[in-house]
């Protein structure tokens, strides 16, 4: 009976302590977000879009501008800004619910969201023509753009694309992997609204996770993990990949891009090798995204295939100089 008792004790303050510690965490998450609010200001400008604010940024000069339009749940650009800035003008945003945008409650597909980019370019004054870079589910986006105003685009960069052929007939396998993924986005809103993401964070764990982030400077890397800090982010990405297949039946009309200058940029795998890759579908995920690049090629007359020998789905990361270099063979 008093062992019985003793453990019911211990179990209690662990519990008790358990619960002032997520109360600090949010406390201190809550209160650092409120200061970076008032503090720190976007590094770009909001324009309305009917009621919600969207966040861009341009910056350096020329007389075509690249727009680049994210991967699901990503924020890229503010990694690729720079550099690109030395060759011509670069125009990056933060779709709704990401950054420094506003949440929206329309649905997170890509016939939505090429409208908000429509109307954005246009109240924002960014003239073409455009040089549209797709990374992963931005590819969608960019081909569907493309479709409904073809006289505005000078050429396409897809950086590890997505098509539709492959995406609409996933094997088991690479579905219960999308699933795992949605879980893992869903747990995480609790995990920002906790202020554990952000504790993560600042103890270098998503540079742990892919070291290849040290590559890029300090202030680029806080503006990125500012949005994964805040629940509206994973809220978003588990939106915008319940919707994939939505996103994927939409981009079907834009099948047939003419001639417009099209490179496909395919990375060595979508996993690099690890300790967990035995748990993953990786034969089945590469066998997918061969039937995808096939296909991406044949979107345009003038396309052609670049490889990222280096690189794991996010070439972005892993090899940022590679979509640097496309960008700059394209404009000269």
């Amino acid at each position: 009976m008093l062992i019985r008792l003793v453990n019911m004790n211990n179990t209690f303050i662990f519990e008790h302590y358990k619960l002032i510690i997520l109360s600090l965490t949010t406390t201190y998450h809550w209160l650092l977000s409120y200061w970076e609010n008032k503090q720190k200001l976007p590094p770009g400008k909001l324009i309305d879009l009917g009621g919600y604010k969207v966040h861009y940024y341009t910056k350096g000069a020329g007389s075509q501008t690249v727009m680049i339009d994210h991967s699901l749940g990503g924020i890229e650009g503010y990694f690729l800004i720079n550099e690109i800035a030395k060759i011509t003008q670069v125009f990056i945003y933060d779709r709704l619910g990401y950054g420094w945008s506003d949440s929206s409650p329309k649905k997170r597909c890509s016939q939505e969201i090429v409208r908000e980019l429509g109307q954005l370019l246009e109240k924002a004054g960014i003239s073409p023509p455009y040089i549209l870079v797709g990374d992963s589910f931005g590819s969608y986006n960019v081909r569907l753009y493309t479709h409904y105003f073809p006289e505005k685009v000078s050429s396409i960069i897809l950086t590890d694309g997505l098509h539709e052929k492959g995406m609409l007939s996933l094997p088991l396998s690479v579905k219960l992997l999308k699933l795992f993924f949605l879980s893992g986005f869903l747990m995480s809103i609790l995990g920002g609204i906790l202020g554990l993401i952000r504790i993560l964070g600042n103890l270098g764990i998503f540079e742990l996770i892919k070291p290849q982030l040290r590559q890029f400077n300090p202030e680029s890397r806080r503006m990125v993990k500012r949005s994964f800090y805040r629940p509206k982010h994973w809220l978003t990405m588990a939106r915008e990949i319940w919707n994939l297949e939505i996103s994927a039946r939409q981009v079907q009309k834009a099948n047939n891009l003419g001639n417009i200058p099209l490179i496909s940029i395919k990375s060595k795998t979508f996993f690099k090798p690890s300790l967990f890759s035995f748990l993953l579908p990786v034969k089945a995920t590469n066998k997918i995204r061969d039937v995808i690049h096939e296909e991406l090629l044949k979107l345009s007359s003038n396309s052609r295939q670049v490889l990222a020998n280096n690189s794991s789905h996010f070439v972005w990361i892993d090899e940022p100089e590679l979509i640097v270099k496309v960008i700059h063979q394209l404009i000269n």
